[in-house]
């Protein structure tokens, strides 16, 4: 598991001082994908580790674009030299084609794909199942949560909103092929 002890040492770095419940969330986002890994194979280790560096992009060292997906994966690939494929996990992570279109940054999206689409599904899994403080959530009450969070004037809201359908289709694939 070294790939994935690397990125978890690389995210507490920049997470867990600065954005302790983002480093929380992450940790339960990974303890999520450890349960995944008997049905991925090669690709859990892959898993594990974008798991973990999921959300780097909120870190001050990484915001460039403001959307942490996009700027989580730059930040992998330009500052550390990660893993092409670990940087498209994370930069496909969750809602993150509806917020880089509500952006207009669906071009830059495009630097890392295309998109894994059984991958896809198992982090976004991963992180609807994770509270914003790391406890374990229902992915419905967890999308609720984010709009609550964010209300409808923000720019997570409106992708969220026209995601929804598309998380939980994702969600239920993944609990269909019993990971």
């Amino acid at each position: 598991m070294q790939l994935a002890e690397w990125a978890h040492d690389l995210a507490e770095s920049l997470l867990a001082e600065s954005l302790p419940n983002r480093w929380a969330h992450s940790q339960r986002v990974y303890s999520q994908a450890l349960t995944l890994a008997p049905a991925l194979g090669e690709d859990a280790e892959l898993l594990a580790a974008a798991a973990v560096a999921h959300d780097v992009g909120y870190a001050r060292a990484a915001v460039d674009t403001g959307q942490h997906m996009i700027d989580g994966a730059r930040y992998l690939r330009d500052v550390v030299g990660a893993d092409p494929r670990l940087c498209s996990v994370v930069a496909f992570h969750t809602s993150s084609p509806w917020e880089a279109s509500e952006l207009g940054l669906s071009e830059m999206l495009t630097e890392f794909g295309p998109a894994e689409p059984t991958l896809v599904d198992a982090i976004t899994y991963c992180d609807l199942t994770s509270s914003p403080v790391g406890t374990l959530v229902d992915p419905a009450d967890r999308l609720t949560e984010v709009l609550d969070r964010y209300g409808p004037d923000h720019v997570v809201f409106r992708a969220v909103s026209a995601a929804r359908p598309e998380l939980l289709a994702r969600v239920t694939r993944v609990r269909q092929r019993s990971f």
